[in-house]
């Protein structure tokens, strides 16, 4: 596969930006995105739809005489981009006065960005649509798992793979481009067990290159987990050891990068404002930014407003080391500028008693007994004060192995709260995903049947 921007296409993204100037704006900037997917679904080992969709825009952020405005088009033809971008521009004069909206200082943004493929994510091979169907079916699992536990009643399969670039300019000399690929497969499976009762499980894999995809596996790893909740039982509430297993711990991550994002910060909307260079949470939590490491999903070196991405720590050892600040909420706040979001955020391994493997079956081992989650279905948080409830499906175990899987329960507490009980974080983080969150063990949480 290559990249997707044309020589032309930047040419003429090159030349609205320039046309943007020359009828008033004072700076602008200029985005073109374009991605295509590809998506083969099956049912039951059949092919049940195929799509192919291609997405194009090119993006303005028009300044304009102390006055900020954003505006898109899918059309790339320079006779009707010009007329657009003038009214644009006449639009935003009418604008109120915003003397915080900015373009990035020039020593801030990335230099390195040049072809898209610094980080080594675009996969370069070359598929036919016989190729993609053959990836599918012989993904299937359907009719291929045999338990006494259970029969499979259906399953619904997905692979995809999108190409996608990016090409950001603006007016102060800035140029990045980012191109990858992504290919992923997912994959759900209904079971039924021997009384009768129907339940679904769901497992996926995704990879920048084709070959690192695991792909043959899903069906029997949904099926599987599908197996894992058979015989569900209440168990009495109270406080509990609750252990969240590498595939859900994003629930609980999520909420505190929002609450460290500017803008959370500046609308009084955050749990976290005020707590930069302060010891909040457990010497347990250690959550890294590592978005330039090469070949890694998630990975990218530059912000949406081209800003070099730096490597470090968001927390580290309990302290909050970093707020995410663009250049308008730096402008609006009185407070230096870092970059608009977390990139590739890594929770790293904490309170293992050794240099070995800290997976789930360790890290349950330690904790002896407790709760099992391994997925969250519904609730909510307050961004304000950082209270939440989830409800939760998981598994019982004891003396660190499974005893029965558990329903109907809710967890809830307060995230300062929560994060200050980390016991364990492992070093089993998915591959596959951008969010790197291993196996996560928190003490004294609150559980109610």
């Amino acid at each position: 596969m290559e990249g997707l921007i044309s020589e032309q296409e930047e040419r003429l993204a090159q030349r609205c930006l320039e046309h943007a100037l020359s009828a008033g704006a004072g700076k602008a900037r200029v985005v073109l995105s374009k991605n295509l997917t590809e998506l083969y679904g099956t049912l039951n080992g059949s092919l049940d739809k195929v799509s192919r969709s291609m997405d194009r825009a090119l993006m303005f952020n028009v300044f304009a005489n102390g006055r900020f405005g954003s505006f898109s088009a899918n059309r790339l033809e320079e006779k009707e981009l010009f007329p657009f971008i003038e009214k644009a521009v006449r639009t935003v004069e009418m604008l109120a006065e915003d003397p915080c909206r900015d373009l990035p200082n020039p020593s801030r943004t990335e230099k390195g960005a040049v072809t898209g493929t610094e980080l080594g994510l675009l996969d370069t091979v070359s598929l036919t649509p016989d190729d993609r169907l053959g990836l599918a079916l012989d993904a299937a699992a359907f009719g291929k798992i045999e338990d006494a536990r259970f029969k499979v009643i259906s399953e619904e399969g997905e692979y995809s793979d999108t190409v996608g670039d990016t090409l950001l300019l603006d007016s102060n000399g800035l140029r990045c481009r980012h191109s990858e690929t992504s290919f992923d497969y997912a994959v759900e499976t209904t079971i039924e067990d021997v009384r009768g009762n129907r339940i679904a499980g769901y497992w996926w894999d995704s990879a920048p290159r084709l070959e690192n995809l695991d792909i043959k596996s899903c069906g029997f790893k949904a099926a599987e987990r599908a197996a894992s909740l058979i015989g569900p039982s209440k168990t009495r509430s109270g406080p509990a050891t609750v252990v969240i297993d590498n595939t859900c711990g994003s629930t609980l991550l999520n909420p505190i990068l929002t609450a460290l994002n500017g803008y959370s910060l500046q609308q009084k909307n955050s749990f976290l404002d005020g707590t930069l260079g302060k010891s909040i949470f457990s010497g347990n939590l250690t959550v890294s930014d590592r978005g330039r490491e090469p070949g890694r999903p998630g990975s990218r070196l530059f912000d949406s407003e081209g800003v070099a991405v730096r490597e470090g720590p968001i927390i580290d050892r309990g302290k909050v080391s970093k707020y995410f600040i663009n250049t308008y909420i730096s402008n609006k706040m009185g407070i230096p500028p870092t970059v608009d979001d977390a990139t590739r955020p890594v929770i790293l391994p904490a309170g293992a008693p050794d240099d070995g493997p800290f997976d789930l079956d360790r890290i349950m081992s330690l904790c002896g007994d407790g709760i099992l989650v391994t997925g969250f279905n519904g609730g909510n948080s307050n961004p304000t004060t950082g209270d939440f409830s989830f409800g939760i499906e998981g598994i019982l175990f004891r003396d660190g192995k499974p005893v029965h899987p558990v329903r109907e329960m809710l967890m809830t507490g307060n995230f300062i709260t929560l994060w200050n009980n980390l016991l364990y974080a492992g070093n089993d983080p998915r591959p596959c995903m951008s969010k790197l969150i291993p196996t996560l063990a928190f003490g004294n949480v609150t559980l109610s049947a």
